[in-house]
């Protein structure tokens, strides 16, 4: 399967417009967060129209930077993954919306860590058995270099990494952290941040039972 993973779009239609013959190529879609720019249901309503002209198979987690209506259109429409589990083609995926507090103090949706290990089991609830396991988390595990920040602090979560380190999914795509691209492991399981899509990130993968290519992209 050919993954598309786009993090931190923050509604940058121009650059989403750009990025057709790639969306077209690929068998699904992630939207990993940070989807809209503070957008409410107009906006979401734009963005997954103008994704869906060219690949209908879609899946989503909104960040922090995404108002609660962001989420309630992608569960609506079939897409969401927070807490939850969906399958295709032999691949489960489950996902984390939203951010540990940030910064700015204030962001749409900001949440604890116990958010995460909270809708984490959620969706591991639901995951059948003997099946390679993919997640999508706005927020990345901390200590890795997803997570890094300029000032070398690492901000990730906890309940993440924990995840990641007992149940050792293939790959965790994720996001937030504009600065914090690259490509790490925590064991077996590879984390993914390419930086965000206003300024051009991407990742483009292809798995099956196991990851078979994984780069990060420019536009």
């Amino acid at each position: 399967m050919e993954i598309i993973a786009i993090p931190d779009i923050h509604g940058d239609t121009k650059k989403l417009k750009r990025l057709a013959p790639v969306l077209e190529s690929a068998d699904l879609v992630l939207l990993v967060g940070d989807i809209t720019n503070f957008g409410r249901e107009k906006e979401i309503r734009k963005l997954l129209d103008l994704v869906r002209q060219h690949n209908s198979t879609v899946m989503a987690v909104i960040g922090n930077c995404d108002f609660p209506e962001v989420e309630e259109v992608i569960d609506q429409e079939g897409l969401d993954l927070n807490g939850k589990c969906q399958v295709k083609d032999g691949l489960a995926f489950i996902g984390l919306s939203g951010s540990l507090e940030t910064p700015f103090h204030g962001t749409p949706n900001e949440v604890p860590d116990s958010y995460f290990k909270t809708h984490l089991t959620q969706g591991h609830t639901a995951l059948p058995e003997n099946t390679p396991v993919v997640l999508v988390s706005h927020q990345p595990p901390i200590n890795t270099s997803a997570d890094r920040i300029k000032k070398g602090l690492h901000v990730g979560s906890t309940s993440v990494r924990q995840y990641i380190e007992q149940y050792q999914p293939l790959i965790c795509f994720t996001g937030h952290i504009h600065e914090g691209a690259g490509i790490d492991s925590i064991g077996n399981t590879k984390v993914v941040n390419p930086g965000p899509f206003f300024r051009g990130k991407y990742v483009k993968a292809v798995i099956t039972h196991q990851i078979e290519t994984l780069e990060i992209c420019s536009l």
